[in-house]
Formats: structure tokens, sequence, C-alpha cells
């Protein structure tokens, strides 16, 4: 029996592990998912099998968490000047980056299991995934607007899921996946008012600091696009009235959110804002469900 200090300590460990993967925290697992799910949705007609459902949200979960793991590691140095991140494993020492190293390598192993369910089309396309997810972490040092890096990572699921499905690549996924990139810039945008004093002090690049007091043009602008590029992906595809509707709704939102920015947003505000789009992209998949399958059928 481990006696109980070395107990404690596997204990702290494991919960500076789940810290790490952002295990309480799983915004950034449903917006790296959403794009997924909209693509399985298209791609089979509204009738998505429940198995590649499953697959790509545990997918989703697995590679959020292993970018999150490669984005703590890369910001080792940096998060600890910032307020909101010096509480992270890496930044305040509860964990070394070799622990955090192994804890990447599981998590990769484990997607690499989950994807040998799949073709071979998509086994291919998830080794650019996973390069995009390491990519990302590093641009905000030498990229203006990194958010679009982040939308390319978050977007990469749609090539991969419709592959799952029909075993090529086609314009419906492209479309998705450069909406997914307007997506991105416009909400992290917001979520970067949070750090945009402190990335200034450090260094750091974000859209929030180069867009500065035209940010809430920005921010409706992206979203304009996105719901513009899943528009014409849902009319190719035989989306109708639902659909368009959910995508005015969200436009209107978009809208809404750009002037909340122009007025001026707290931390608080700025992350309660963000947060909403995780709900935005649950409303567009129900809509896009509902619209191509509206008997509900199997």
């Amino acid at each position: 029996m481990p006696a109980p200090g070395r107990a404690r300590g596997v204990r702290q460990t494991l919960r500076a592990v789940l810290d790490l993967m952002r295990v309480g925290k799983p915004y950034g697992t449903l917006l790296l998912l959403w794009p997924s799910l909209w693509a399985l949705t298209l791609a089979s007609g509204g009738r998505p099998d429940w198995q590649l459902v499953a697959i790509f949200t545990v997918g989703a979960f697995l590679m959020r968490s292993a970018g999150c793991v490669i984005n703590d590691i890369a910001d080792r140095r940096i998060d600890p000047l910032v307020a909101r991140t010096r509480t992270r494993p890496l930044a305040d020492g509860r964990l070394s980056v070799a622990t955090a190293l192994v804890v990447f390598a599981l998590l990769v192993g484990v997607s690499l299991l989950l994807i040998l369910h799949l073709n071979r089309l998509t086994i291919l396309l998830s080794g650019a995934g996973l390069g995009l997810a390491v990519l990302y972490p590093f641009t905000k040092r030498f990229v203006s607007v990194p958010q679009a890096f982040l939308g390319m990572a978050f977007g990469w699921g749609a090539f991969m899921a419709w592959a799952a499905v029909t075993r090529e690549v086609a314009l419906a996924p492209a479309l998705l996946f450069a909406a997914t990139i307007f997506w991105a810039i416009g909400y992290d945008t917001i979520y970067a008012i949070q750090d945009i004093d402190d990335d200034r002090k450090v260094g750091v690049n974000s859209s929030a600091i180069l867009f500065g007091a035209a940010a809430w043009i920005w921010v409706i602008g992206c979203i304009a696009a996105t719901c513009l590029l899943l528009g014409i992906a849902g009319w190719l595809h035989g989306a109708g009235a639902v659909w368009f509707a959910s995508l005015t709704g969200v436009l209107a939102y978009g809208a809404w959110q750009g002037a909340q920015v122009r007025r001026g947003l707290d931390r608080a505000r700025a992350f309660e804002l963000f947060k909403a789009h995780v709900w935005v992209g649950a409303a567009l998949l129900a809509a896009l469900l509902v619209d191509l399958n509206p008997t509900g059928a199997a």
C-alpha cells in the first residue's frame, strides 16, 4: 500500500495533468468538434453514422488536449507573465516539460489508434491535422493574426469527416474549412481581448492587438463571412429554410457581439461572449440535422 505522502503526490500530479489537458474547460473541444460534425451531417445527407460521430467526438477531445499540452510547452516562459495563464501547470511548476511531452505522446498515440478505424484518405489527412495543431501555438510569435491558424487547426476536421463518409475531398468541406477560419478569427479576437495588455507587454501577437479599435468591425465581418461560406456549403447539398434562418440568426448575433466589443469589454465579459460561440456551433448543427432530415429517419 503506497504511503500517504506518495498517494497525495500522485493525486496532485493527476490533477495537474487534467489541468494541462483543460479537462474542466470543454469550450475548445466543442469548438473543434462542430466543424467535423457539420461535415459529417452534410456528407451523409442529414443521417450521420453514429460510430463516426463517436470517433470524431473522442478525437476532438484528444487532439484539443494534445494542442493544449503543446501550447503550454511553447508558452511555459510567457504564461507566468500573463494574469490569466500564470497558474497553468507548467507555468507554476506543478509539472515538468518531460511529463508534458509524455502526456502529449500518449494523447497522440491514442488518437492514432482511433483514426486507424477510418479509411486511408482520412488517415492521411490526419497527419496534416496534427501538424496544424502542433504549429498553431508557435504562430503568435511571428504571425499578426495567429487566430487564422487556430481556425485552420479547428477546421481541418471538416476535410477528415467528409473523407470518412465519401472517401474523397470536395468543395463543401473546403467551404466549411474556410468558414471555420473566419469563425475562429471572430470569436478568438473576442477571447484575446482578455489578454491584450499582457500580450503587448510580453511581445506576442493577436488579432485583438492588430485590429485595435476596429476589432468590432472585424468581428462582424468575420461572422458574416462565416455565414456566407456555410450558406453556400449548405445550399450545394440541399439545405433549406431552417439552415438559412439559423445563419440569419447567427449573423444578427454576430452584429450584436460586435456592438458589445465596440462599447468595450472587461475580461469576464469577453470570456462570456467567447463561450457563447459553443452554442452557436451547436445551434447550427441542430439546424442542419433538422433541415436535411426533417422526419428524423435513421
